[in-house]
């Protein structure tokens, strides 16, 4: 069963805080099933972003059907937000979750 994508990033923000990362929603996409980004803030001026993982990769049960990529590694704050604004032209329903770690870790079980 795929999680609501509403319901999935309240739990990963959960779990960002009880691992000790401060964690933000940025942007609130379709609460259904929006695409969800993750941007991981170095505390550096650089940025890993992740995003959905291409849907012919195989859709594992524990992660409530959802697979992410790093879409982009140690980029600038630019990058990251010109993305977004492709990604809009595309599908304007998608949520960003902003995660502050200096590891550079998203909290995605792929860490």
């Amino acid at each position: 069963m795929r999680l609501t994508s509403d319901f999935w990033v309240g739990a990963h923000v959960r779990r960002c805080f009880a691992e000790g990362a401060y964690a933000v929603v940025r942007r609130r996409g379709a609460r259904e099933a929006g695409a969800i980004f993750l941007v991981v803030d170095r505390l550096d001026g650089t940025y890993d972003l992740y995003g959905p993982a291409p849907q012919t990769m195989l859709i594992d049960a524990d992660t409530g059907g959802r697979l992410f990529e790093r879409l982009q590694e140690k980029c600038d704050r630019e990058t990251v937000e010109a993305r977004f604004v492709r990604e809009a032209r595309i599908d304007p329903d998608f949520w960003v979750v902003e995660i502050e770690d200096r590891n550079g870790r998203a909290y995605l079980d792929m860490d």
